[in-house]
């Protein structure tokens, strides 16, 4: 127990031979003692070899800092622990030299080689722990050591530490400016990384060095619209804001043309909604077709950026919100900017700051954008609760909103302010109903009447400030109220108020014309008071006598005399001076000048009503949502929001190029054939590529697709209306027994897969040979198969036509060849050696891998679009097919079943004109052309739900008549079966750990404890593959969402008691948290 002299020591007080003893001696002074030996108890601590103490202490350390306590007399003992082997220690030593570092830098400098080993470390925690005391040492000696470390950390395989090196960026950066150029080199590199975890820091890093550098941005900009729905909150805030400037210098302004639109205001609505619904490669195709219609045309990159933000919208983060709210302020057509109006209202039920700063942004929007804030005006409604600042921004928002159709309701609600026992907010309230007035013409003697009972208001703050708004309403029409005036002019013996005092004395003077007899006796009464007023009343009553004296000579020449006789001798040497010059120009002397004959006209000159204006109407130049904007004044650091380029920037900068070996080899071939299985689209998203630039790809296929869509689309949609043709003759003539026989071969050739066989067989289908090639696409993300064609070239069958021998062939070039028509053999079954180990304890018989490896052909049975009775006559069911759409991988096909049960043929089956939310397309059927009485048809239509369970809602047209239906995807067929080994599912599901894992915990029935019943539940729920498992209570799913390519991994552990755990782990984790309910429903029923 070597702890307890520690304690006891501290607090007993005896000390050892030779030393002083301390606190007995009452003299000495308890306080300046405890001082002394103060911490001593930790040092002994830190100084022991026992892990548990040292642990202890820095523990009792780190939470004194943490309450702002002072620990720096500690550094010496804890900066000798920096080499401690036990990795908690280590980890909070770490953690007291960040705080330190910086004041205690010859002691840390003693330590550098223990933390440049610390970035050798093995655990992530410690090289990124190391890298940030090393950043945080202040001293420019070791730049090139922290240069060094940088540099090794941004290449490091932990996100994390990549994380730690994008933050020291910065810190170096300050230090030593002069290293800019190695330092951009590092951002660079740091922001072609495909990790949400690293991108916020680095465009941190990236606006704190390089701003300027726009370039770096231009081949990661797709990826980084991608990532941005999954990076934290602080790095959504700052990619959004630096998105933001991006996309004011590359893009043209979407309100450019829109004078040109508003000449055919009918066309370029439904153009714009059409746009909307197709997204961005169809948008881009759309405008060189019709380009006459559509004169502006939004890039797909822009479009990407908006589509994307959007979502976040719903963000628990209001700085998110914040963001995108300025984003789409600065950036979306007028059109489209309405939606973020509900999400800034929703912020103003949270705190007083908050809503402080979103009622500044929403009072600067409310100008330029009124009618985006009208349905919600009672929420800007104040309650008595409100703090005055909150006040005062909701009377300005209210103020923006009103018009002709709402007044009544917001004068109403003024009059109840009116009341408030809170002054500046009743001063504010009659300054709100002054801008009305100026405002809406309509209501000006309203407000004047009621500004004008104020007047006798017992509250002198409340008649000043009335008189102030009047006076400024008055010079509007001041013919018509000459009594006002007069009433005015009584108050000057009750009024103190120097604003409101001066502006009736401005009022008599510059209408003295109106109050003749009044005049001259108001300015006898000031003449009396002079000496006591006010300095700016003392300038009103000089000039109320020059008018006075220029108009009604007789009655004041001398009053007015008497008055500038006071001034001259006056305190402030601005009255002094305003009094010469007053009596040079009006009274004639020997040596006036040529001005005095023009006194009258300089004084008694028409001047303009006063403009009464918001006080944000000019601050939108700032960036909303800036700390400039909030200040109204440029703030250190603040980048100015660019304007829009007059002509758009080349878009070709953003496309990413892919390496050559993953392009296909046979290109040329293709286009000549001019088959429409493969889009361009995916020609360009090679193989080989990770989950994360999934999405990246095929952003880059939209922006690339309007150019060659011009050629490709007619044999395309020609190919395609063959092709269903095709199918619905072969699904009609089909029994159940061949459908059996199709599950067969597709499980044979899925079977095959793991085991490097892939090219050992090819169904007679055209679906089938689609499904196992578009399937190998999407395994063939993984490292290990990148190998895999040349195992392709070694198993062609000898009837197939195969590139020559020399080529490698792609996995893309299944094309080229031709499925035979024979029914297929299935080859010998021969497990690998290096796979047996994970296909361990499965059976390779047909029968039970029918349910058990392979997904339901249909997971949902037929549901209802159209009742007989609703259509007339026309039933319309659908199925989800589970096979991939021939013409998008990205689409969901959908069988679309019609049968005719009236007594008239049905003529011109087709889809209307969709109108689609923001990211879903449709791609429609061939028309059919005739459905006779009694007869069925079936047709495929592909939709990209994008990733959602949004309904797809479109018109199902006849030649007479338009049926609204509605498409809603349950979330398991938003997916497609991946097929992976046990290491590489494991591997893939140590990824997306914390917020990407759903665990569930169930009880499954004893109807469902068998291996068959549960995969055939779990894949009739969601369109996900069997993983081999070495366990026999475990099983194992796995499946990539359609649109963006994101990995979904299930998991079931089940004990034979029926207590079970169901865990999702999916990047989309509203996906996965969508997906654990459906399966426990299922499992449970």
């Amino acid at each position: 127990m070597s702890a307890a002299p520690a304690y006891s020591e501290d607090k007993g007080g005896s000390a050892g031979p030779g030393e002083p003893e301390y606190g007995h001696d009452p003299a000495s002074g308890g306080i300046f003692s405890s001082d002394y030996k103060r911490h001593d108890d930790l040092k002994e601590m830190l100084d022991t070899n026992k892990d548990s103490l040292k642990l202890e202490a820095m523990k009792r350390i780190v939470a004194m800092i943490a309450r702002g306590k002072n620990a720096s007399d500690l550094f010496p003992a804890v900066v000798k622990n920096v080499a401690c082997k036990n990795i908690e220690v280590k980890k909070l030593v770490y953690v007291y030299l960040v705080r330190y570092a910086e004041e205690q830098q010859d002691l840390a400098l003693l330590s550098i080689s223990t933390f440049q080993r610390g970035l050798k470390d093995p655990n992530q925690l410690i090289r990124a722990s190391a890298l940030r005391v090393l950043s945080s040492i202040r001293v420019p000696i070791i730049v090139p050591i922290m240069m060094l470390a940088i540099k090794e950390a941004a290449s490091d395989m932990s996100p994390y530490v990549r994380k730690t090196a994008a933050h020291a960026i910065p810190k170096l950066y300050s230090l030593d400016s002069d290293q800019k150029d190695q330092l951009i080199e590092v951002i660079e590199k740091l922001l072609a990384d495909k990790t949400t975890l690293v991108a916020g820091s680095v465009v941190m890093a990236f606006e704190e060095v390089c701003p300027e550098r726009i370039d770096l941005i231009h081949k990661n900009y797709r990826k980084l619209c991608n990532l941005l729905i999954d990076v934290e909150e602080w790095g959504q805030v700052v990619i959004i804001s630096m998105l933001t400037r991006y996309a004011r210098t590359q893009f043209l302004s979407p309100t450019q043309n829109e004078s040109l639109l508003e000449e055919n205001p009918e066309k370029a609505f439904y153009g714009s909604e059409e746009d909307e619904a197709k997204g961005p490669g169809s948008e881009a195709a759309a405008s060189t077709a019709l380009p006459a219609r559509k004169p502006y045309v939004m890039d797909p990159d822009h479009r990407l950026l908006l589509r994307n933000t959007k979502p976040l919208l719903q963000s628990r983060s209001a700085a998110v919100v914040m963001a995108v709210a300025q984003l789409y302020f600065h950036l979306a057509p007028k059109a489209e900017v309405g939606v973020i109006a509900k999400a800034l209202v929703r912020l103003l039920r949270s705190h007083s700051e908050v809503q402080y700063v979103v009622l500044q942004n929403v009072a600067t929007m409310s100008i330029k954008r009124r009618g985006m804030f009208e349905p919600y005006l009672k929420s800007f409604y104040i309650r008595s609760t409100d703090p005055t600042q909150i006040k005062i921004l909701k009377l300005e928002v209210l103020t923006n909103l009103a018009n002709e159709t709402n007044i009544p309701t917001v004068l109403r609600e003024f009059q109840t302010y009116i009341r408030s026992m809170d002054k500046d907010f009743v001063a504010a309230t009659i300054q709100a109903i002054g801008r009305c007035a100026t405002n809406i013409g309509r209501v000006r003697d309203t407000c004047l009447n009621g500004l004008v009972q104020l007047l006798s208001n017992r509250d002198e703050l409340v008649v000043a400030e009335s008189v102030v708004v009047i006076k400024k309403l008055l010079q509007m029409q001041p013919a018509q109220h000459g009594e006002i005036i007069k009433h005015l002019a009584k108050l000057t013996d009750n009024i103190q108020v120097p604003m409101a005092r001066a502006s009736i004395l401005w009022l008599i003077g510059e209408y003295c014309e109106h109050v003749p007899r009044i005049a001259p006796d108001v300015l006898r009464k000031m003449a009396k008071s002079f000496t006591a007023e006010e300095d700016i009343v003392k300038l009103q009553v000089i000039n109320l006598a020059a008018k006075l004296y220029l108009t009604n000579s007789k009655q004041t020449k001398l009053l007015t005399q008497y008055v500038l006789s006071l001034a001259k001798y006056d305190q402030n040497y601005d009255i002094r001076d305003r009094a010469r010059f007053t009596r040079q120009l009006i009274v004639p002397s020997e040596q006036g000048g040529a001005l005095s004959r023009h006194a009258k006209k300089l004084f008694l000159a028409p001047k303009p009503a006063p403009v009464l204006e918001s006080s944000f109407k000019d601050r939108d130049h700032f960036q909303l949502g800036s700390l400039s904007h909030l200040l109204n004044a440029k703030a250190t650091g603040y980048q100015e929001l660019p304007d829009w380029p007059e002509e758009a920037p080349d878009p070709s900068v953003r496309n990413v190029e892919v390496p050559e070996w993953t392009k296909c080899s046979n290109r040329e071939k293709r286009k000549e054939k001019e088959k429409p299985f493969y889009s361009d689209s995916e020609g360009e998203s090679g193989p080989t590529e990770s989950a994360d630039s999934d999405p990246e790809s095929e952003s880059e296929s939209d922006s690339k697709s309007s150019s060659e869509s011009g050629s490709g689309e007619s044999s395309s949609e020609s190919d395609n209306k063959g092709q269903d043709e095709d199918e619905e003759k072969g699904r009609s003539s089909e029994s159940e027994h061949s459908e059996e026989e199709g599950k067969k071969r597709k499980m044979k050739k899925r079977k095959k897969v793991p085991e490097g066989q892939e090219g050992g067989s090819f169904s007679d289908e055209g679906s089938d040979s689609s499904s196992s090639s578009s399937e190998s696409e999407m395994t063939s993300e993984t490292e290990e198969e990148q190998v895999e064609p040349a195992s392709w070239r070694k198993q062609t069958p000898p009837s197939s036509k195969s590139a020559p021998a020399a080529k490698e062939i792609s996995l893309l070039d299944l094309e080229d060849f031709t499925p035979p028509s024979v029914q297929p053999v299935s080859p010998p079954t021969v497990v690998s050696t290096s796979l047996a180990a994970d296909l361990e304890g499965l059976t390779l018989t047909d029968s039970p891998l029918v349910p058990s490896l392979l997904s339901p052909v249909l997971g949902v049975g037929r549901q209802e679009l159209l009742h007989r009775v609703a259509g007339e006559g026309l039933a319309v069911d659908y199925t989800f097919s589970r096979q991939p759409f021939s013409g998008d991988p990205h689409m969901v096909a959908v069988h679309i079943h019609f049968s005719n049960s009236s007594d008239t043929p049905i003529k011109g089956l087709h889809v209307g004109t969709p109108k689609l939310p923001a990211g879903i397309s449709i791609q429609e059927f061939p028309e059919i052309e005739s459905l006779a009485p009694g007869e069925s048809a079936t047709a495929v239509m592909g939709i990209n739900f994008c990733d959602s369970t949004q309904a797809a809602n479109f018109q199902l047209c006849t030649q007479t008549r338009q049926f609204y239906v509605s498409i809603q995807p349950p979330v398991g067929e938003l997916m497609a079966p991946v097929f992976m080994s046990e290491n590489e599912f494991k591997k893939e599901q140590g990824k997306l750990t914390g917020m990407n894992e759903i665990t569930e915990k169930l009880t499954l029935p004893d109807t469902c404890r068998s291996d068959h019943v549960v995969v055939q539940k779990v894949t009739a729920t969601a369109n996900l593959g069997r993983v081999p498992c070495g366990t026999s209570d475990e099983y194992r799913f796995a499946g990539r969402t359609l649109t963006s390519g994101s990995l979904v991994l299930l998991t079931l552990d089940a004990q034979p008691t029926g207590a079970a755990q169901l865990t999702v782990n999916s990047e989309k984790m509203v996906i996965g948290t969508m997906l654990v309910k459906d399966v426990v429903q299922a499992l449970t029923q």
